[in-house]
């Protein structure tokens, strides 16, 4: 018997079991009832061997090979590499979030200008009645935040959620989100999924990331965008939601702060940032410092500094178009050169203990001064007390401009 068998060479080794009254066992030895042999003489019937490819039991002698002559070794990484493949391809399609958006759009065009412009014309009729949804706490789908895919895009980093204190599910929240990073991958990976557990880390609690009314624009993508929780960056719909339990994350250094997302860079945007400071006073929301570790580590950026050629058009942009727009490049999908993967670095989103606010339905300004240098105290804390952690050195501090 060969040690490789297919198909037929296991039937006819069954066959011959079963015509012998054998009892067929894989990995145990039956035992051989007497047979007439010439003579008369009684013997056992001979044994044939198994084929090499069906498994052992434990403890046992295992296979050396798998039908079609390839290795159990062989075997897996061809599987890994099918994974990899599939999973850097889908994490293409997510850093082209603008792409993304481009193709919903063409597609409602298409509808449009084609055999389609009845659904198209019921679909803007549907959004102009809509149009408020993602300002009034949107339309989760928790499938869609279940999705396999969203733990292959965990795994691709890794992203891993750390939890440093209790949150009270009974009161409502206001994460700060530092850095931005180029396209604030930790955010969505652990706000916007499940893939990194957060309901299990912060059981009662619902997270909302925040973003720019400029993607609720975009037919069909909006409807994507809500599925995940993403909702506009107005949040006083879900931080005077009475009962608490509401988190609404925020990007602080907002698309400014995109343009300093080079490798070890630690600037961060926070200076003249009050905005989420005062929706905080307004609703009494207790506000949560979050430090993402590793999140400007993902691309390389054309070096842009201030007053650059260079930084004075992406500012121009940025103030016309609402976005900003930094000139990344890291990986590509088979070779690593160059091309527009992020690196596969490790990222460490660790969330910080929160901050009693008063409610003040017209804070004064010095009312907002104070939580705001309070606020920057509490990061700045929670960067120096972590960053050993996750590998950054003592003498690395933050750059608060």
């Amino acid at each position: 018997m060969p040690e490789a068998g297919g198909a037929r060479n296991s039937s006819r080794w069954a066959q011959t079991q079963l015509s012998a009254g054998w009892r067929l066992c894989v990995g145990q030895r039956p035992a051989c009832g007497p047979s007439r042999g010439i003579g008369g003489h009684s013997r056992p019937l001979p044994l044939p061997a198994p084929p090499a490819w069906i498994r052992a039991r434990p403890g046992g002698p295992q296979p050396t090979s798998l039908p079609g002559g390839a290795s159990p070794r062989r075997r897996r990484r061809r599987r890994s590499w099918s994974r990899r493949d599939k999973l850097q391809l889908w994490v293409f399609s997510f850093l082209a979030l603008g792409e993304d958006a481009q193709c919903c759009l063409g597609l409602y065009l298409l509808l449009l200008l084609g055999d389609g412009w009845l659904l198209a014309l019921g679909y803007a009729a549907w959004l102009y009645l809509d149009w408020e949804t993602p300002s009034r706490g949107g339309r989760r789908c928790a499938w869609v935040r279940g999705w396999a895919v969203w733990r292959y895009f965990r795994d691709y980093f890794p992203i891993t959620l750390v939890k440093t204190a209790e949150l009270d599910p009974s009161h409502n929240y206001l994460f700060g989100f530092h850095p931005h990073g180029v396209l604030v991958a930790g955010a969505f990976g652990n706000f916007c999924t499940e893939a990194t557990g957060f309901s299990r880390l912060f059981p009662g609690l619902t997270p909302h990331l925040l973003m720019l009314p400029f993607w609720f624009k975009v037919p069909f993508f909006r409807d994507y965008l809500m599925s995940g929780g993403e909702l506009l960056v107005s949040a006083s719909h879900l931080l005077g939601h009475e009962g608490g339990g509401q988190v609404a994350v925020i990007a602080v250094g907002g698309p400014p702060e995109s343009l300093d997302a080079h490798p070890g860079a630690l600037t961060l945007q926070l200076r003249s940032r009050k905005g989420f400071i005062k929706m905080a006073l307004r609703h009494g929301a207790a506000l949560v410092p979050v430090f993402s570790f590793g999140e400007n580590e993902l691309f390389n950026q054309v070096p842009n500094p201030q007053g650059s050629i260079v930084r004075r058009l992406q500012e121009r942009l940025q103030k016309a178009m609402g976005v900003a727009l930094p000139l990344f490049h890291a990986r590509g999908v088979f070779q690593y050169s160059f091309g527009f993967l992020p690196f596969r670095r490790p990222i460490y989103t660790v969330v910080g203990a929160p901050i009693t606010v008063p409610k003040m339905p017209h804070p004064s300004r010095e009312a907002i001064d104070e939580l705001h240098e309070t606020y920057l105290e509490k990061l700045t804390q929670l960067f120096e007390e972590q960053k050993a952690k996750y590998g950054l050195p003592q003498d690395k501090h933050l750059t608060l401009t």
